[in-house]
């Protein structure tokens, strides 16, 4: 699902897990990322979590960033900025998580408005020119979600390799093939 808006922001409150707010424009050339979740979610904290935290293992930080973002559209007396950090001490938590700003008036805060998240988990991802490329509700399988990632980080080796018009500077080279596999000649 491609987002009809370019370059969005994350409208929150406080950062934990980081010495310095996040945005969105200063991760550009990475992909990012992005778990929505509230700690009282039992789909957030069975999968979605430990999924974030696979995938930030998984991909090296100067290729892919996670970020978590805490976005709380129920229970909101319990879901404290004060219990999100006792929360994400005891689970070990390491990803950075912004705390999505409340709503003006309704229940859906103003990140996962803008976002138009339908609720959590959902695992947003963006492509390194910040636009939304993917966005997911739910248990997504690993494969998958690591299948985005990897296609997302292909298209933006291929367009360095090729250039923005798709040229290359090289001539094509002739090949030769056998039954298992074919080589460049060079």
């Amino acid at each position: 699902m491609q987002h009809p808006s370019l370059y969005l922001e994350l409208d929150v409150i406080e950062w934990i897990n980081t010495p310095q707010p996040i945005r969105l424009a200063d991760l550009r050339g990475r992909v990012v990322v992005l778990h929505a979740f509230q700690m009282l979610c039992p789909g957030c904290v069975t999968y979605g979590i430990p999924q974030a935290e696979r995938i930030a293992r998984a991909f090296p930080a100067r290729d892919v960033v996670v970020l978590g973002l805490h976005t709380v559209f129920e229970h909101h007396d319990v879901m404290t900025p004060a219990a999100l950090r006792a929360f994400a001490s005891e689970y070990r938590l390491g990803m950075p998580i912004g705390i999505d700003r409340p709503a003006d008036q309704g229940s859906v805060p103003r990140t996962m408005r803008l976002m138009q998240l339908r609720g959590t988990p959902s695992l947003v991802l963006l492509d390194k020119s910040g636009r939304i490329r993917h966005q997911h509700l739910g248990q997504v399988e690993d494969l998958r979600i690591g299948a985005e990632i990897g296609t997302l980080l292909a298209e933006t080796a291929k367009e360095e390799a090729t250039g923005k018009d798709g040229a290359t500077d090289e001539a094509p080279r002739k090949g030769e093939c056998d039954g298992g596999s074919c080589r460049i000649n060079a």
